[in-house]
């Protein structure tokens, strides 16, 4: 491993920094392979209970290296038919492990999400983000697409006509702007985001674990069910979570008026 991505366990939040503030966290297949390793394992760990995912510096993920990509080095390089599309067939895609994932996921967005970056974000089932961040959706003046979950994300959180507006005419999107679209949750001056951010994911972590990884299951299996087979698969996961410990906590602290102390059980 190298030090392309940070990890930091705070209680029951793995907090992740892309780490590569000299080129606003532009990504290299190196740190892509990484952070995939880094989604798995935090969803693997019973003990994380929410991932903040952040960058370090000024930025959140320019997105690719471009100046690899002009030297014919890196993702982009060699011509991405040749050396990227290796990348991407001998790994698994980062952005498909981060929507496989059960454990939420929070985008402490804290400067520009353009790219790869933006897909990252995208990904990601919270976004907060910095009033000085920026997002920059401009695929197609690069001549290229979403290449990692923007064209699947993009029309689900926006519908269709917002989405081909967003990513057709390419614009650069403020704070307010994103905010205003659906695209982040909620803006925090600059020098709040981290604390917003811990705000947010320790909340969610004080919850019951079973019931938040049941909603985001259910969640995303909404998105290709029916409702009457949806509503199984809801009756289901209510049926199992009655006889966990942590159903019987929150009703028995609730009796007893204190906060509960879930243990995922």
């Amino acid at each position: 491993m190298s030090d392309e991505v940070l990890v930091e366990d705070r209680g029951h939040v793995r907090w992740m920094t892309l780490n590569r503030p000299e080129v606003m966290n532009s990504i290299t297949g190196e740190m892509l392979g990484e952070l995939n390793e880094q989604f798995k394992a935090a969803d693997d760990d019973g003990s994380v209970r929410v991932v903040v995912l952040t960058g370090a510096g000024r930025g959140f993920c320019a997105g690719l290296d471009l100046k690899q990509a002009a030297q014919g080095e890196g993702i982009g390089g060699a011509g991405l038919a040749s050396a990227g599309a290796r990348h991407y067939s001998t790994r698994e895609i980062c952005t498909v492990t981060l929507q496989r994932m059960d454990t939420p996921v929070i985008a402490a967005v804290n400067g520009v999400a353009a790219g790869y970056g933006l897909d990252l974000a995208l990904g990601c089932d919270m976004r907060l983000m910095s009033d000085k961040a920026i997002l920059m959706p401009g695929f197609a003046r690069m001549g290229v697409v979403p290449e990692s979950g923007g064209t699947w994300y993009l029309p689900r959180l926006l519908g269709w006509a917002k989405a081909c507006e967003i990513a057709m005419l390419g614009d650069t999107l403020n704070a307010e702007q994103s905010q205003g679209y659906g695209l982040v949750n909620a803006v925090a001056p600059a020098a709040d985001l981290e604390n917003l951010a811990t705000e947010w994911s320790e909340k969610i972590a004080s919850n019951a674990p079973l019931a938040i990884t049941e909603l985001k299951r259910l969640f995303r299996h909404g998105l290709t069910q029916d409702f009457e087979s949806h509503s199984h698969h809801v009756l289901m996961s209510v049926l199992n979570l009655f006889r966990s410990e942590d159903f019987r906590e929150g009703v028995q602290s609730f009796a007893e008026k204190r906060p509960p102390e879930f243990s995922g059980k």
